[in-house]
């Protein structure tokens, strides 16, 4: 890297944070006015409102306005699942759902699913498969199979790895993960 006396330096760690400073945090002197809007939402259950930009991410909402922080930032592109949700019953994308599409549905996390201290089934099918390694991935994982499991409690092997084929384990706990929507879908 040349300095702007034109001598040469190596990167730092604090130009290397600099830089993406700079990409990635608005510049403080654009007016950035955002119309916030209320959007009601039924989360876990309960009747929830935020005064929000309509236009942010269901999932930034659910982690810094609600405080659901068990759904997880994974690409950001909706493509490795981990921030996947139930919006009335359906897995949904929350990373590029935005909060504005929502609105007046029912918002189902991987908070929302253990009852009166159960877990759901399909949690313990996982713990009982040891489905998991770092559980990043997890929760949407759950969330994808809790659906399966209540929209075809009879599906076969390969309706099962197509759907779950949508996540990404980046430890590849793929046999575990097969085997505990397997119990799941059978026991629902």
């Amino acid at each position: 890297m040349i300095d702007r006396t034109g001598v040469t330096t190596a990167p730092t760690a604090g130009n290397a944070v600099a830089r993406l400073l700079r990409r990635f945090l608005p510049d403080p002197t654009e007016d950035e006015s955002v119309a916030e809007e209320t959007i009601e939402l039924q989360i876990n259950g309960q009747r929830q409102s935020a005064d929000t930009d309509p236009d942010r991410p269901l999932l930034d909402v659910l982690r810094e306005d609600f405080h659901l922080t068990g759904t997880k930032f994974g690409c950001g592109e909706g493509e490795c699942g981990a921030c996947t949700v139930l919006v009335d019953g359906v897995p949904t994308r929350s990373c590029i759902t935005s909060v504005g599409e929502v609105g007046g549905t029912e918002v189902q996390t991987i908070e929302g699913l253990a009852q009166a201290g159960q877990l759901h089934g399909v949690q313990q099918a996982f713990l009982d498969h040891q489905a998991m390694q770092c559980g990043y991935c997890v929760p949407g994982h759950i969330m994808t199979a809790v659906a399966l499991a209540k929209e075809r409690p009879n599906a076969s092997r390969d309706e099962i790895v197509a759907e779950m084929s949508q996540h990404i384990c980046r430890c590849c706990n793929y046999e575990n993960i097969l085997a505990a929507v397997q119990q799941a879908v059978q026991q629902s």
